[in-house]
């Protein structure tokens, strides 16, 4: 990955933004401009050159990540920035005002004299957003993982009496041996009348023959993530669930069909939705349509009802409609996207069909 070309491009925003330099300290953020995977890291970037603030845990690892980056290394208390920006002339100072808690902001402020504040909002977020060939391949990868552990663990190894989160664990370990780092977020599996919560967190309930499973689910690979929401059956579900899997699916292959670069992430939800409301069903669907995935499981798009944003060639998004009754349960169908100019492309290969066991 070319990090100096994304690190060039951000010192670009500089003057639009009316800053001198830019203090980097959410850690998506740091490895996107650098490539450094460690746990604790700032950057401060200037036209005249960029600095890395790391603590001395790191020093060999950031070494071998980011080698073109000069490297400041402090012991303890906040990063020394006030030390590094006099060299570059900083008299305003940009950071990331959804990475800095006011705590930090303050020690910040102690730390620069003369030096003004400005906070900036979505800069890096924006400019990650299109996902390179790279990316998209990595993301790919943690989807073949995730695609991997569902036709093992579900179409081949559902059974009746497992748990929820016995489900969960199996799910999870099918994906590191698929090939994945890690899981990419919590797993949720729901049986039965617990599909009705959206955000489910797997217990200690059986499973029996006759329930609903909703699985969502995620892989993680060089740091980019993947997400996938499945729901099946074991045994014939109750009619009025598998009524309202037909809903979902029809809702979420309008919502494909809306996907095109340029299109409004609005407009996307709205197709999906308009299914859904049709059906009466509307006040059931309660969360957006879908998000962005990539360095974080929930980044920017957001297609929702209230966010107008516009989709562009190279974004990965999900979308995930889905319908919730309380007390019977619930359907939800979720496949990330990537968009194309005239449409996009589905990434996950998994059967999106109502399996029943």
């Amino acid at each position: 990955m070319d990090h100096r070309l994304r690190r060039d491009r951000l010192v670009e925003r500089l003057e639009e933004v009316e800053v001198d330099a830019f203090f980097v300290t959410r850690l998506p953020n740091v490895r996107y401009l650098s490539g450094f995977t460690g746990s604790n890291a700032q950057l401060l970037l200037a036209p005249e050159g960029a600095v890395f603030f790391i603590d001395g845990r790191y020093i060999e690892q950031s070494s071998r990540e980011a080698p073109d980056l000069e490297l400041e290394i402090y012991l303890e208390g906040p990063p020394p920035v006030g030390a590094v920006a006099p060299r570059f002339g900083v008299r305003r100072l940009g950071f990331e005002s959804q990475g800095v808690t006011y705590g930090e902001w303050a020690k910040l402020r102690d730390g620069l004299d003369g030096v003004e504040l400005v906070p900036l909002e979505g800069e890096i977020e924006r400019q990650r957003r299109p996902k390179d060939e790279e990316e998209r391949a990595f993301i790919a990868r943690a989807q073949e993982a995730a695609d991997a552990a569902f036709e093992r663990v579900v179409l081949g190894g559902l059974r009746e009496g497992v748990t929820e989160r016995e489900l969960a664990l199996e799910l999870e370990l099918a994906m590191r041996e698929a090939g994945a780092d890690e899981r990419g977020f919590e797993t949720i599996v729901a049986f039965g009348e617990n599909t009705a919560e959206p955000h489910h967190h797997p217990t200690e309930r059986a499973l029996r023959r006759g329930d609903v499973v909703k699985l969502d689910f995620g892989a993680l690979a060089a740091g980019y993530h993947s997400d996938m929401t499945r729901t099946v059956a074991l045994g014939e579900p109750a009619p009025r669930l598998r009524e309202t899997y037909d809903v979902v699916a029809a809702a979420q292959r309008a919502g494909i069909e809306a996907v095109r670069a340029g299109g409004s992430t609005m407009a996307v939800d709205r197709a999906a939705r308009s299914v859904v409301e049709a059906a009466g069903l509307g006040e059931a669907f309660s969360h957006g349509l879908g998000h962005g995935v990539g360095l974080e499981i929930h980044e920017a798009p957001f297609l929702r009802w209230d966010s107008d944003d516009t989709l562009a060639e190279g974004m990965v998004v999900t979308i995930e409609p889905g319908v919730y009754i309380p007390g019977l349960g619930g359907v939800r169908i979720e496949d990330m996207v990537e968009v194309t100019a005239d449409g996009c492309r589905e990434i996950p290969r998994s059967t999106k069909e109502l399996v029943v066991l």
